[in-house]
């Protein structure tokens, strides 16, 4: 006995030496020159660095807060280059963050997470304003997050939703000003544009009607980057239409039976669904051929290499995707959710126009869904700024969200040449150095924007 609490002894000093060497070896993210930086455990499993500039100023004292529905943005460019640029910065995780590739964002769940963020920078000495900032999927959190914060459960229960956020989320703390910065459509949406039409069973994602395969010469594709047929893309898109609503219906079939418990779970039930998934190019018809969602309906600032601003109609410049669909795979190809995940997260109502073209996306029910931030904004009435990317895939959801928006003191801007993360878009160039260092021009606008005399 004595021999085996020994034993025992030493694999507990083995198991914490361990832990400690694991510790030790965690390292900040590279250190933006003028900042420091500190680890911060917000709680419910929402871990975030701050990061704060070495010297206070009247910029210090806006806090920008950041993060994303999934991905891990404890370094996303933001943190460092506004930071440098003397701003208060708080990174954040959400907690499905660290589930890979194929994680299931229920914004629902993320909610309180922000909620966190805001309330420890509110609290914070020195901090007088917090701005939200959200980036692709991270926009559709931190516009519904403000949206609810500012007008109340009432915004996520309206009759108009697909599914009931819950009363557990509670009251949430508004921030003082929301960024909109190359957001998507919103997850819903996202889910929409990816939709294999041509799957004809809903259990199996290899076999295709050949006649809807975007893949299929035959309708026009061509390997980087397809033309197609008018007639094709009718036929495509009103097929989209037709299947996302027999989803949704399948859906809510599921969720009643769950609601009067004949579901084989009493909570949840998982929900594969082929040629689904967003997160890949996929089946987007727009990736394939530029021609659809290339251009703005109306003149907006575009801004220039050089930080000049002019005001015109805003062409697309990203290069096709040369990707086809991926529904024969079920990690690239499948969403992977649950039925009530899906109701409130991932699916947005179709009329039976459904379609889009060069300039406009029509029969999509924006308010059937309250992730999508194209609806948030009709009830944020803080500052709020759109932008757009013009060498990204979602840079036409900022006319959107700034067409849709109520706040009284709304900006947008695009610009020119840069890519879904900021970055220059170097296939977009005709010449080396045509659209300069996009990063760079995209922080100093929103910086100009957030030090705008009077606005916070």
């Amino acid at each position: 006995m004595k021999h085996l609490f020994a034993n025992c002894h030493v694999k507990s000093v083995a198991f914490l030496a361990g832990i400690v060497a694991l510790i030790s070896s965690w390292s900040l993210p590279a250190q933006a020159a003028g900042t420091t930086q500190q680890f911060v455990h917000l709680g419910r499993g929402v871990p975030a660095v701050l990061y704060t500039p070495s010297e206070k100023s009247i910029k210090s004292k806006t806090a920008v807060f950041v993060m994303h529905a999934a991905a891990d943005y404890l370094e996303f460019s933001a943190c460092t280059e506004l930071s440098s640029r003397g701003y208060t910065v708080l990174c954040a995780n959400s907690y499905s963050s660290k589930w890979g590739p194929s994680t299931d964002a229920n914004i629902d769940m993320l909610l309180p997470g922000v909620k966190l963020g805001v309330d420890y920078l509110k609290g914070s000495e020195n901090i007088d304003n917090v701005v939200l900032l959200g980036h692709s999927g991270g926009g559709d959190l931190m516009a519904a997050y403000q949206a609810i914060a500012e007008g109340g459960l009432a915004v996520c229960q309206s009759p108009e939703v697909l599914q009931f956020c819950p009363d557990s989320i509670g009251t949430l703390t508004p921030a003082d000003g929301l960024m909109l910065v190359d957001a998507n459509y919103g997850l819903g949406t996202m889910v929409l544009f990816s939709l294999d039409p041509a799957i004809v069973d809903e259990t199996n994602g290899k076999v295709l009607d050949p006649a809807l395969d975007l893949n299929n010469p035959d309708n026009g594709f061509e390997e980087g980057g397809s033309h197609y047929p008018q007639a094709f893309i009718s036929r495509f898109q009103q097929a989209v239409g037709m299947r996302n609503t027999r989803l949704i219906k399948a859906a809510q079939a599921r969720l009643a039976a769950l609601d009067n418990g004949t579901a084989p779970y009493a909570d949840d039930e998982p929900l594969t669904i082929p040629g689904a998934n967003f997160g890949f190019m996929n089946n987007k018809l727009y990736a394939q051929d530029t021609t659809l969602l290339s251009h703005t309906k109306a003149e907006h600032p575009l801004v220039k290499p050089d930080g000049s601003v002019i005001n015109q109609i805003i062409h697309s410049v990203r290069p096709a995707s040369g990707k086809g669909a991926s529904s024969d795979s079920y990690w690239e190809g499948a969403l992977k959710t649950t039925v009530k995940t899906f109701l409130g997260t991932y699916a947005i109502r179709t009329t039976p126009d459904f379609s889009y073209g060069e300039d406009e996306i029509k029969g999509v029910d924006w308010d059937s869904s309250y992730t999508t931030p194209i609806s948030s904004v009709k009830h944020v009435q803080a500052p709020l700024l759109a932008m757009g990317m013009t060498g990204g895939w979602e840079y036409l959801a900022a006319e959107l969200i700034y067409d849709h928006a109520v706040s009284s003191d709304k900006s947008i801007a695009f610009i020119e040449g840069a890519t879904h993360t900021y970055n220059t878009c170097k296939q977009c160039e005709t010449t080396e150095g045509e659209y300069g260092d996009t990063l760079k021009t995209t922080y100093d606008y929103i910086d100009q924007w957030l030090s705008t005399e009077g606005r916070f």
